[in-house]
């Protein structure tokens, strides 16, 4: 397998969205969230799994191991008085084996969108970007045919239908300013989450607009967390049947601040950010697919480390900028198929379609449960 991750360079390119904070609060859900206490729900394991490297390059090395016969000319012999398992794989019509069936066959995309004061630009910029996002991934990964779409917002956005009012639950419908202020359900699937059935232009395009009517203190990591859960993913949840454990899962994130623990410089308020640090994030993330963390790719549009966007002038109401997403950058150069690009670029289209290759890749190198 090779191991892959980019980080995507926009050299002096204007931010022309608009990246400012609300502040801090204001938001139709101004509590403070979940406390450091609430990891603990996220049954998050130690981790034990090796991450994409420590140089920042999220590239690990691979090593391929074989079993070299002694004398080369004689044929391989097998011992059936052992314990080990023995598969009956068949043999192809000419006698030998028959070709290996790899790559991924269905895809989890899971969008977790920023829903704070500042965000409306870029969410437009978002739902502009989408669909040739979707379509060239579908043309470049051929012998996949099943994809699910879902998006979370970055805090429990009370505008959701009932029984997905809380952190990660998918959106189905919106509300307040700068939102597409509808219901997008039904989706073809009768769920929460869209499919390759569904028109998912126009569909995305009323879940992606969540709004900027949500909470200051954003918590897009815990929100993440959240919407991969076994218990909001079971029969009769909010996210039912969203996540697989036989697909690929892609995170996008789509944030112009950090997730962090710190005090809102403006009014001096509390902001908790999302439990834990990114080690946690992680680890979370990981159990949730097996502890295959190549199963996974994570997009993060964020103010990245280099180059980075103008700063955030939140403190008098600016329009431009982003805030440096040092912990988030960390979280996603954790794996294997990480990428960076920035929140504050005019347009994402770019970013997506060079992040398709590694999405390919993934695919390609999935590993099926079990």
């Amino acid at each position: 397998m090779r191991a892959l991750a980019l980080t995507l360079i926009t050299l002096g390119v204007p931010c022309l969205s608009a990246c400012s904070d609300d502040g801090g609060g204001g938001g139709t859900n101004a509590s403070a969230g979940p406390t450091l206490g609430g990891l603990s729900n996220l049954t998050l394991p130690g981790d034990t799994s090796t991450t994409g490297g420590t140089d920042g390059t999220g590239t690990n090395p691979t090593t391929t191991t074989g079993v070299t016969d002694a004398n080369p000319s004689e044929p391989a012999t097998t011992d059936d008085s052992g314990s080990a398992p023995k598969f009956d794989i068949g043999e192809a019509p000419d006698g030998g084996l028959p070709p290996v069936d790899t790559g991924c066959k269905k895809v989890d995309l899971l969008f977790v969108i920023d829903n704070s004061g500042s965000m409306a630009d870029e969410q437009i910029n978002l739902v502009n970007s989408f669909p040739d996002f979707v379509s060239e991934m579908q043309t470049q990964l051929m012998n996949t045919d099943s994809y699910h779409v879902g998006v979370v917002s970055s805090d429990s956005n009370v505008y959701n239908g009932a029984g997905c009012q809380m952190y990660g639950g998918l959106i189905n419908r919106t509300g307040g300013a700068s939102s597409s202020n509808a219901t997008c359900t039904p989706y073809a699937g009768g769920k929460n989450w869209m499919s390759e059935t569904d028109d998912l232009g126009s569909k995305f395009a009323c879940a992606g607009q969540v709004g900027t009517g949500g909470d200051g203190n954003e918590q897009p990591m815990y929100a993440m967390l959240q919407a991969v859960q076994p218990q909001f993913n079971g029969p009769g949840a909010c996210n039912d049947g969203f996540i697989r454990e036989d697909a690929l899962l892609v995170v996008v994130l789509i944030t112009d601040e950090e997730d962090d623990h710190e005090v809102q410089a403006c009014q001096q308020l509390p902001q908790s950010g999302s439990p834990g640090e990114p080690g946690d994030w992680y680890t979370g993330l990981v159990a949730a697919k097996g502890n295959v963390e190549t199963n996974i790719v994570v997009l993060s549009l964020i103010g990245p480390v280099n180059p980075t966007c103008p700063a955030l002038d939140k403190c008098n109401g600016g329009i431009t900028g982003a805030e440096l997403s040092s912990r988030i950058v960390q979280f996603t150069e954790m794996f294997t198929n990480g990428f960076v690009g920035q929140i504050c670029a005019p347009s994402y289209k770019q970013f997506f379609s060079q992040a398709i290759g590694l999405i390919d890749e993934a695919c390609e190198n999935f590993m099926p449960p079990g």
